[in-house]
């Protein structure tokens, strides 16, 4: 993989958009966090259909010509727009078929949330790991019980120095400096930077902090 992971990884949900002037919005957010300098950011969608995905999707894409952009699931979408990478957890296409769909190149990441789950994605070759979650969160529907800073240690050590590890969930720009310096190299943000009043702004704002 020849790209660099910064520390804040942005997740741009569906649920933030509007529900009118949607493609002129994801237009101009697009353009903002592009003039932002986003290096890398994943779209996920998990309710609508492929085709308004793809639609979403083909603005994005348009919008941010240099930035890295990771779909979440849709692996045929993810190819149809362009988008650099996919991020799969199980029940979506394994990790192998994913990256021999988008080619070489292509980052692939996936989500664990225990050290079984972590260990069975180190071994899938995957560029990097979500994890967690480490604090609670709306964002996500998920049972699975937060880990704290104590989790993000033990999953840095049992991961060992080279992967890398995005730490998910919960994650305000107070709390985030200890989960870096815990070992995660990112950490994904999802409401904290898109539901601010512009989000560019705040990406920014996180970046002066862990940048």
């Amino acid at each position: 993989m020849g790209f660099k992971f910064g520390p804040v990884y942005p997740i741009l949900d569906v649920s933030y958009l509007p529900a009118t002037g949607r493609a002129a919005f994801l237009e101009r957010l697009g353009g903002a966090m592009a003039d932002a300098e986003v290096a890398l950011m994943e779209y996920r969608n998990k309710t609508e259909s492929d085709a308004q995905v793809l639609a979403d999707a083909r603005i994005l894409r348009t919008a941010m010509p240099l930035t890295t952009l990771v779909m979440d699931d849709r692996v045929d979408v993810a190819l149809a727009a362009k988008f650099n990478g996919v991020h799969v957890d199980s029940g979506d296409l394994p990790v192998g078929v994913a990256r021999s769909l988008l080619g070489p190149d292509a980052i692939v990441g996936t989500s664990a949330s225990s050290e079984a789950e972590l260990t069975g994605a180190l071994e899938s070759g995957v560029d990097y790991i979500a994890f967690g979650p480490v604090y609670p969160t709306t964002t996500k529907q998920t049972s699975v019980t937060p880990i704290g800073i104590d989790g993000v240690r033990r999953f840095r050590e049992l991961a060992g120095v080279g992967p890398v590890l995005v730490a998910a969930a919960g994650i305000t720009l107070e709390t985030a400096p200890a989960i870096v310096e815990a070992g995660a190299n990112a950490v994904a943000v999802s409401g904290a930077i898109f539901r601010a009043q512009d989000p560019a702004t705040e990406f920014r704002r996180w970046m002066d902090v862990l940048g």
